[in-house]
């Protein structure tokens, strides 16, 4: 018994979309970081090591132009200099000591079901429903973070990270403008469109 073959432009055609279909798939989760750095001293020291290496680049500069430098080789022969190199490396190690400072976490959207789900268990008061809210503003925060925190040890390996508990606690003794700023982090990742929809 014979097989109809199907024409190449059709195959070609399964092919392509198959392709495409493969890297639609691949896709992962947008991830958004909120970094909280509580050391004032540390941060200053980043300022304070930006502006030095802006100088000592400024002075460098205006020396090599003094000396005759062409244009083409100033910027190399700029950041060679003893001092913008000493500058850059104090500003390195000011960046290591307020990274070393800085507790970063990282929140990742949900899939559309797991958000409409979350939606549903945490539904707005009547109250609340009246004032236009889509979800009950006292439960629902918590919940989000807590179902979009992603922590990860020193390997990458994604570990167990922050409970709804551990949520709400923060949401509770932080100032009102952090509180926001941990809510907005866990929201805005399951707002933020990576799409360009184009014109039509």
């Amino acid at each position: 018994m014979s097989t109809i073959t199907p024409p190449p432009a059709a195959v070609a055609k399964d092919a392509h979309w198959a392709a495409k279909m493969a890297r639609l798939r691949a896709r992962t989760l947008p991830e958004r970081t909120l970094s909280i750095c509580d050391d004032t001293g540390v941060k200053r020291d980043v300022t304070d090591a930006a502006l030095a290496l802006a100088k000592a680049r400024t002075r460098a500069t205006a020396e090599g132009i003094e000396q005759g430098v062409p244009e083409a080789q100033r910027e190399e022969w700029v950041t060679s200099q003893p001092d913008v190199l000493a500058a850059d490396s104090a500003l390195d190690a000011a960046q290591r000591a307020q990274d070393d400072a800085t507790i970063t976490l990282t929140f990742r959207a949900l899939p559309r079901p797991v958000w409409e789900q979350l939606l549903r268990d945490h539904p707005p008061t009547e109250s609340q429903a009246e004032q236009g809210m889509e979800y009950n503003v006292e439960t629902f925060p918590a919940a989000l973070i807590s179902a979009c925190h992603i922590e990860r040890d020193a390997d990458g390996t994604v570990v167990e990270g922050m409970t709804e508990a551990d949520a709400q606690e923060l949401l509770d003794t932080w100032p009102d403008a952090e509180a926001k700023a941990l809510f907005t982090a866990a929201l805005l990742v399951n707002q933020t469109l990576r799409s360009d929809l184009g014109k039509g």
